[in-house]
């Protein structure tokens, strides 16, 4: 045997041996243990006058953990697998106890639909040193043991043995307490979805085969007899609408809305009606910004359904209506796939623009070439950064910088919860200039356009209530922090007299109904006179306030 064979062997021998059953038990505990503190707060919290029945959980979900592990204790493939749960683990177990977040597949959706300025916002130093010490050190440590594998016939009966005792053991702990199971999960339908890594993997399974059946879908078209009807009032001017998608704008924090900071000083002072009871079609982006330019209520919306079929563009293009979709956030997510979309953040203007992201300041100058060309009525739709955290502080300007001390990092856990709101608030208070920006340069080309704006959040923010920070909670879970959307629209005289809208009449309504994003596709063509088969004037909010109806 040769000097380095030789040292090898020495090598091979110094290394710890454990058995594939034992190395299954470290990692099960391991991932009970160090990956689930948020799951196990929330266990403490809804079973705290039951301290059996969390005894019985930490035993039960223990057993199913190693059982599960157990089945892939293969050689050759055993360890990848570990490191993959340990990886997976330790990365969902940050973001669930430093945000309070759920990590469904909505959640992974939002992921893999995200820019790599957004990604990079989360990329942390403390995330960093969270996956060193909680991923890193275990699959060294992996990597570094030698599993002993037995032959097979011998691990087939010991590892059914031990599988088989592990279930049994999960069986009578879930027996014992099942009635304290049953309802705890009945009233608190976050509990198993905190489970990790169960929860994500499965979310993320549940994507990829929904990605797969939704690659093979064929678009519907949708109101091909869509026209439009002559405007009233003989007003004969170009009619122009800009729709504006704002982003993770809560309710809220809106002075509109009731909150006791000014954060609306400019709106306030425009012609504006507001509604102030308005609810989202969901809690990120992916899902709401789809289903609230869709023809479906929230009720029947999928996200399958808003891929395949067209939307309230396709509508407006369909009748005549130049459309065009700007974006400065993370894309259309299918809305603007068959009308002109323009991605302002790839000019990487540099008097906007800085790591990746810009300001909404950078759609203004575009908002007067657009307005200068136009000779026919016209849309289009703004879909804005708005509020996006977690880098609050870089949505706004110095100029906008009111409220302080405000956050100026992404690791919220280093600021206090009086900073983030603050940070939160100057994002708002940004938002309120833009948009009064925007109506006083339409309110500017009164003269030879007829001229009208629409504004709403796809979702709100958790600034930090009951320990949740962000968006993208199962809507059925989601506090009305990420639910409840400001609302607004704005039009000058010309654009209400053309399409009979008795304003006072509207100002009355809005105070006085509830309105949610189910309204948006009716509204928008109510607003620029679209008849067509596939509008409903009960959900067009100005529908009741009309002295003519679109039919």
């Amino acid at each position: 045997m040769t000097k380095i064979a030789v040292e090898i062997e020495k090598s091979r021998r110094r290394r710890l041996e454990v058995g594939s059953l034992t190395l299954s038990a470290i990692v099960g505990l391991y991932l009970i243990i160090f990956a689930n503190f948020t799951f196990w707060a929330k266990v403490h919290a809804y079973l705290s006058e039951s301290p059996f029945a969390i005894a019985g959980l930490y035993v039960g979900i223990s057993a199913i953990f190693i059982a599960l592990i157990s089945f892939v204790s293969v050689k050759y493939i055993f360890k990848p697998f570990l490191a993959f749960l340990i990886v997976v683990a330790a990365a969902a177990s940050w973001f669930m106890d430093s945000f309070g977040v759920i990590i469904d597949s909505d959640m992974v959706r939002n992921a893999f639909q995200t820019t790599p300025a957004e990604a990079g916002n989360l990329i942390t130093e403390g995330f960093i040193w969270h996956m060193v010490i909680f991923a890193l050190f275990p699959i060294l440590f992996i990597c570094r043991v030698r599993v002993k594998h037995r032959s097979f016939p011998q691990k087939l009966l010991w590892n059914t043995v031990a599988i088989t005792s592990y279930f049994i053991v999960f069986g009578l702990a879930a027996f014992a307490n099942s009635k304290t199971y049953t309802t705890a999960i009945r009233q608190h339908k976050d509990l198993v979805k905190s489970l990790n890594p169960v929860n994500p993997i499965a979310g993320a399974v549940h994507f990829f085969t929904q990605a797969g059946a939704e690659a093979q879908l064929v678009v519907a078209p949708l109101g091909l007899d869509a026209k439009i009807t002559p405007a009233l009032a003989g007003v004969k001017k170009p009619r122009v609408t800009i729709i504006i998608a704002g982003e993770t704008a809560r309710a809220a924090n809106f002075s509109l809305n009731g909150y006791d900071r000014d954060t609306n000083p400019e709106l306030r002072k425009r012609d504006i009606v507001y509604f102030p009871n308005t609810t989202s079609c969901g809690t990120a982006t992916a899902t709401s910004i789809p289903c609230m330019f869709s023809q479906f209520t929230r009720e029947d919306y999928s996200h399958k359904k808003g891929l395949a079929n067209e939307n309230v563009l396709d509508v407006l293009s369909h009748a005549g209506v130049d459309v065009a979709w700007w974006d400065n956030n993370t894309g259309s997510k299918g809305v603007a796939t068959r009308v002109p979309f323009e991605d302002l953040v790839e000019t990487n203007d540099p008097k906007f623009c800085r790591e990746g992201e810009c300001l909404d300041a950078i759609f203004l100058d575009k908002v007067d070439t657009w307005l200068d060309t136009i000779t026919k009525d016209s849309v289009v739709v703004i879909h804005q950064m708005g509020s996006h955290g977690p880098t609050y502080h870089m949505r706004y300007t110095e100029e906008f910088r009111k409220f302080v001390p405000d956050c100026q990092t992404s690791e919220l856990g280093k600021c206090k919860d009086s900073e983030i709101v603050n940070a939160y608030d100057n994002t708002v208070l940004y938002t309120d200039h833009f948009l009064a920006t925007l109506i006083d340069k339409l309110k500017g080309r009164s003269g030879k356009l007829a001229t009208g704006l629409i504004y709403a959040s796809d979702h709100g923010e958790s600034l930090g209530e009951n320990g949740i920070y962000l968006h993208g909670a199962p809507y059925v879970l989601a506090p009305a922090e990420q639910t409840h959307v400001p609302f607004l629209v704005w039009f000058d005289e010309d654009f209400s007299r053309s399409m009979g809208l008795d304003k006072s009449c509207l100002v009355k309504e809005a105070g006085l109904r509830a309105y949610s994003h189910d309204n948006f596709f009716h509204s928008i063509l109510g607003m620029m006179n679209i008849a067509t088969s596939v509008y409903d004037t009960n959900l067009d909010v100005f529908g009741s306030c009309k002295t003519v109806r679109t039919s």
